[in-house]
């Protein structure tokens, strides 16, 4: 099965728009859509060999960021920059990353452990999300630029939150690193924004 089709590609981008808006729900009100968070989390130990949306569960694991999407390309201007700045950081650092072996075969032990727990406990136990967020702040956030997180203090004072933000933030590079595999470009985002959005709303139409 090729993954390198526009379906694959709007999924994927959709899978980091997911993300990102799970990041910021949580920075600025302290919870996030929990069915969108579990089908984040769980992607993190989905192989794509059935294609993007097996990833996630379905396209309905995709809800959220599916509506994200539509509504970030839907406009002239862009709806929320700050999710979209979360989301370009996390492109170019699944681009850094690709380039560092060692670094990625850490990021994979880690996840097979957190894969272990999550069978164990339970995919959002507290357990299975400080492991994940100690693999994205111990790897992914030493690559530079860093991606700063804005929102209220009182929320990202506490470990709970934080270590979720940094389980999202990994769950954002697995997606971007399913946009590359599905053949997805910075160059492709820009020309073929049109196929997407009209993809996006074929895909909307089916949840």
């Amino acid at each position: 099965m090729s993954l390198n089709t526009i379906t694959n590609q709007t999924i994927a981008l959709a899978g980091i728009a997911q993300a990102v808006a799970l990041v910021q729900q949580l920075a600025t009100t302290g919870s996030a859509d929990s069915n969108a968070l579990e089908a984040g989390i769980a992607s993190l130990f989905i192989s794509d060999e059935q294609g993007a949306a097996h990833v996630y569960g379905g396209l309905s694991g995709l809800k959220l960021g599916l509506e994200q999407l539509s509504e970030q390309m839907g406009g002239l201007k862009i709806a929320n920059p700050e999710q979209a700045r979360y989301a370009a950081s996390l492109v170019f650092l699944e681009g850094q990353l690709s380039k560092q072996p060692a670094m990625l075969k850490t990021i994979f032990a880690g996840i097979e452990r957190a894969q272990a727990q999550s069978e164990h406990f339970g995919l959002l136990h507290e357990n299975v999300l400080a492991n994940l967020g100690d693999i994205y702040h111990s790897t992914i956030s030493t690559l530079q630029p860093r991606i700063m997180v804005n929102g209220e203090q009182e929320f990202l004072s506490r470990p709970d939150i934080v270590n979720k933000i940094r389980a999202c933030l990994l769950a954002g590079i697995r997606s971007a690193i399913l946009w590359r595999r599905c053949g997805g470009t910075r160059w492709k985002f820009l020309f073929y924004r049109k196929k997407i959005q009209a993809e996006l709303q074929i895909l909307l139409q089916k949840l």
